[in-house]
């Protein structure tokens, strides 16, 4: 007795499908549904999802069914070798020309799956455009108009990755899946979430590895090295910037890796790293190749001056507080001299900070309260977590030696206490500097 399928033929009949009735809804021979039913073929994977959808079932339940092969006694049969024999009779004519008709269809079914696509150019392109749009908003504009947005993108590229596209449209999709993910990893980021931005921010580094994509690859390396850096960790924020450079391969990555390396290297202490490590960030930057997507995803001039001025500054050496003056003044110039667009106010603030400190360094109270007067008038929603911890720096240095006890900083210690105190952000954002 043949072995059998009885549970998927009481699918079929269950559902009102005869064998001839299925074929004509599967597109294949009738023969093909008997050799499926009897066990002696199975249906090929990409004819699967069509199965189970006939039979109003999953995948999986469609799998178990074809697992379940019930022989005379209704077991499963024990799969021993096929013998076979020497001499065979030839295939009649007519069997010949059905195993080829059967062939042509299924041929020609996988063709169509093949060909099935669940995206095209437009929505490629409109995607694409959208998240360049994103990546430019995000630098001047609160999260809470873009936030909803974002995620809903990055949720429907998801969704589309788990359909069929050709391979070259797959690339362009992780890709799109990547540079979502990393804007994620921005907001949980500048919102403090560390935690939740490393997860995404391994996600993004996951799409970039399917995408095959070196300026992706260093991107995500960068802002890995920006999570290390916040949670105080220098030497992993160090190594992860220089982990990016092999794949640095145009637009302003070199720059901004390099200048993040300076950043973490002088939190640690390091004055030659630091200070190689800044004039290899200028070097890069003179060399600079190719174009970025814009907005968080390059690396201005601007936000470089800022990386150094706080770079030198974190030396504790009174030698370098001229020079950290200089290029965070040199930063605020060039935020305030580029369009509006452009004008990251959370890094403005990053680099009044610094100048309040360099100010307060070199005893000069009034360049400080000037610098941080800029702070103080800041909306709610600018004040990132990494602002609130400058502050929150700025505030311990003012109750240390040896400026604790000093008159003349008794308004400037008040006025940084009472900037301390204000509500942080926590549902609007500016990228993290």
């Amino acid at each position: 007795m043949a072995t059998r399928r009885p549970r998927l033929i009481e699918r079929r009949k269950a559902v009102g499908h005869t064998q001839e009735s299925l074929a004509e809804a599967m597109e294949v021979d009738r023969t093909t549904v008997g050799r499926w039913e009897s066990g002696h073929a199975a249906p090929q994977p990409w004819m699967r999802p069509k199965l189970a959808g006939v039979f109003g079932i999953t995948v999986d339940q469609l799998a178990d069914l074809l697992d379940r092969l019930d022989g005379p006694t209704g077991a499963r049969p024990e799969i021993v070798p096929v013998q076979l024999p020497q001499a065979q009779r030839p295939a009649s004519p007519r069997d010949m020309v059905a195993a080829i008709a059967t062939d042509s269809a299924e041929s020609a079914l996988f063709l169509r799956f093949a060909s099935t696509t669940n995206v095209d150019e437009i929505l490629l392109e409109q995607l694409e455009a959208d998240i360049a749009r994103l990546a430019v908003e995000y630098v001047s504009r609160p999260v809470p108009d873009l936030i909803h947005e974002i995620s809903s993108m990055r949720r429907g590229v998801f969704d589309l990755l788990q359909g069929r596209q050709h391979p070259q449209q797959t690339i362009r999709l992780y890709l799109a899946a990547g540079r979502l993910s990393g804007l994620a990893t921005h907001i949980a980021l500048d919102l403090g979430h560390y935690a939740v931005a490393a997860t995404h921010a391994r996600t993004s580094w996951l799409c970039a590895e399917h995408a095959g994509h070196n300026g992706l690859r260093a991107w995500v390396r960068s802002i890995q090295s920006l999570i290390a850096y916040w949670q105080r960790d220098y030497a992993q924020a160090a190594e992860l910037a220089r982990a990016g450079m092999p794949y640095s391969d145009g637009g302003t990555m070199g720059a901004r890796l390099l200048s993040l390396e300076a950043r973490a290297c002088a939190a640690s202490g390091g004055q030659a790293g630091t200070l190689r490590a800044i004039e290899s960030a200028a070097e890069a930057r003179t060399g600079t190749t190719g174009v970025d997507l814009p907005g968080v995803f390059t690396f201005p001039e601007a936000k470089q001056w800022a990386y150094a001025g706080t770079a030198l500054l974190a030396l504790g050496n009174t030698r370098w507080v001229p020079q950290a003056i200089s290029a965070s003044h040199l930063a605020i110039a060039l935020y305030q001299a580029a369009p509006e667009a452009d004008q990251s106010s959370g890094d403005l603030l990053a680099a009044h900070l610094d100048l309040a400190n360099a100010h307060l360094a070199s005893r000069d109270t009034d360049g400080a309260q000037d610098a941080l007067n800029v702070v103080m008038q800041a909306r709610p929603e600018r004040l990132t977590a990494s602002i609130a911890k400058r502050l929150q720096a700025l505030n311990r240095s003012l109750a240390s030696q040896p400026y604790a006890g000093s008159p003349a900083l008794l308004s400037l210690r008040e006025n940084v206490q009472e900037a301390c105190s204000r509500p942080v952000l926590t549902t609007t954002s500016e990228p993290s500097t």
